[in-house]
């Protein structure tokens, strides 16, 4: 899944500690410090054990602030509510905001992958979007929750505290309002983005084992850009803006931070990584 749908599904870490790569990152500014991960939303089972560095920071901190409250994302009422505002209000169906040749060609993908259409016709573009991508994926053998799953678990289980950089409801936001506007464009992308999908899967667990930025860049962030700006700005560039002063804020506190985030949202020159050099901090991977 590369760029549209891997947003979806995104990235983040791993390391190589004699070459000093990983996807975690220790802020600091005088004394105070945080760490910062970058993180895959959905792995592979062999994408487990997750490097030390993740470890080491996690040990090192009292608080884990996730990019929402994940116990209440995973609630029946969110889910409940997330299923309701994923189907058009007014009765509309997808068909009505497709073009014939874009549909046809959804009607086609649905029927070689044993995918209803009927049953997905109601919904959103996104949820569609979403459908495709977890089908694809899971060819691929990607059907394990990602890093902020696992450690959410880890934290639970060890009494940690954790927190949201934004509420349940504006996350669900976000995810819905893709392709809203631009319905025939974002069905067509992502249909065509499967094609390469094996490939573009690869690429970016790669990058996200080396924690490299550049390339994730280049992989992902530059053609949503380019492509799709509405898009990026409201996922990526949008959202890294509101989170840039409350990280700033967790800076401030006498507990240490482990801030773990998509790492689409790291990268580039809107990402957090860059923006935090801007205001002084120093960045380092661990």
């Amino acid at each position: 899944m590369k760029k549209i749908l891997l947003t979806i599904t995104l990235v983040a870490m791993l390391c190589t500690q004699a070459l000093a790569e990983s996807s975690v990152w220790k802020v600091q500014k005088g004394d105070s410090v945080l760490f910062l991960g970058g993180t895959f939303h959905l792995l592979r089972p062999s994408d487990f054990p997750l490097p030390p560095e993740f470890d080491e920071a996690y040990k090192a901190s009292e608080l884990l602030v996730f990019e929402t409250d994940i116990g209440k994302s995973k609630e029946a009422a969110a889910q409940q509510k997330l299923m309701a505002k994923a189907m058009y209000a007014d009765g509309s169906t997808i068909d009505k905001y497709l073009s014939l040749k874009t549909y046809k060609s959804l009607n086609a993908y649905c029927a070689a992958n044993g995918i209803p259409l009927e049953s997905l016709k109601h919904f959103k573009p996104s949820i569609i979007a979403v459908t495709i991508a977890a089908v694809e994926l899971a060819k691929l053998g990607v059907v394990q929750e990602g890093v902020d799953t696992f450690f959410y678990e880890l934290a639970t289980k060890d009494k940690k505290a954790t927190e949201g950089l934004e509420t349940v409801d504006e996350q669900i936001g976000f995810i819905l309002g893709m392709g809203e506007g631009s319905e025939d464009a974002f069905i067509m992308y992502s249909l065509k983005d499967i094609e390469s999908i094996k490939q573009a899967y690869e690429a970016m667990v790669t990058a996200w084992k080396k924690g490299d930025l550049k390339k994730i860049d280049a992989l992902f962030i530059a053609e949503s850009k380019a492509k799709m700006p509405k898009l990026y700005t409201e996922l990526l560039a949008g959202r890294n803006e509101k989170w840039l002063p409350l990280i700033e804020a967790y800076y401030k506190t006498p507990e240490t931070e482990f801030i773990l985030v998509g790492a689409g949202h790291l990268a580039g020159t809107d990402g957090i990584v860059e923006a935090l050099r801007r205001k002084g901090y120093t960045v380092e991977k661990l």
